[in-house]
């Protein structure tokens, strides 16, 4: 099977493809494709990467994906719930190549534009929330207004973006293959010893060849994207579990002592752990 780019299956003829995912866990494979992709957390919650990015989502989250733009969900297993999604795939150039070039379909350019480093929304969630769970007894035509409703919704909302950086060319398949075995190792290795020597030879690459080769596709270091991981996982531990002290989060984050735990969470974050805490657990 093609790592990537990644075909979403789709009946002759459709425009939008609706898909509702459910089951212990999400499609687990770094992919693109060309379809933008408007998806709504029902249940699950785990590591998103999103081009060079980590980010975490959670039930309640509108996710939205530009084309292209490789990402794999991660889902967390340490759950008893089913990952549970809606998801909206459609091609910009599906409805005609001038379609949301008319006028009264201008104020949909946001979305494009904020999609093409995917985003997610914060703001109108609750009615976005609504259309999304309106879709499953929609008829078509019905399903393509909604479309149009969340689009115009979102271009408007408020939003984070998930990625910062934009590799301009599709991945080929040995790359997204050598991408996948990248992210994969990492993810599930963050929380021990990584060294450049081990994630070289997970690529099957040299350890100078394999740095230019991830610095070139993500703008950053691997280790910088490794801390960013690492941190990632901090925060979600600083919120979920209160009672535990720093110092074990850092371990169990990855990081061998608290300073360097300090200084890269106030590199990243911009702030220290207990501020981070104390912020996002008094909300």
């Amino acid at each position: 099977m093609k790592i990537l780019p990644f075909k979403i299956p789709k009946p002759l003829n459709d425009s939008i493809i609706y898909q509702i995912d459910f089951d212990d866990a999400f499609y687990n494979k770094l992919h693109q494709h060309e379809e933008l992709q408007l998806s709504l957390i029902i249940e699950g919650k785990g590591t998103l990467i999103v081009g060079d990015t980590v980010n975490y989502y959670k039930p309640g989250d509108v996710i939205i994906l530009g084309s292209n733009l490789p990402h794999v969900f991660k889902s967390d297993l340490n759950t008893s719930k089913k990952s549970h999604m809606i998801t909206l795939f459609f091609h910009k150039n599906g409805f005609g190549k001038q379609f949301f070039e008319l006028e009264e379909l201008k104020e949909l350019q946001p979305f494009f534009k904020k999609s093409a480093q995917g985003f997610k929304v914060t703001t109108s969630k609750k009615r976005i929330n609504t259309l999304f769970l309106d879709l499953e007894n929609a008829s078509k035509l019905t399903r393509f207004i909604i479309l149009l409703e969340i689009l115009k919704l979102a271009s408007k909302a408020s939003y984070k973006n998930l990625s910062s950086f934009i590799y301009e060319k599709a991945y080929s398949d040995n790359e997204g293959k050598r991408m996948q075995d990248v992210f994969d190792f990492t993810i599930t290795h963050f929380d021990g010893d990584i060294t450049l020597e081990s994630i070289a030879e997970v690529a099957n690459m040299s350890k100078n060849a394999f740095c230019k080769y991830f610095k070139k596709r993500t703008n950053k270091t691997y280790f910088r994207f490794l801390n960013e991981l690492r941190v990632e996982h901090a925060c979600k531990l600083l919120i979920e579990e209160k009672d535990m002290a720093i110092a074990e989060i850092a371990f169990k984050s990855g990081f061998k002592n608290i300073s360097n735990f300090n200084r890269q969470f106030k590199i990243i974050k911009k702030i220290n752990p207990g501020e981070y805490r104390n912020i996002n657990t008094s909300i």
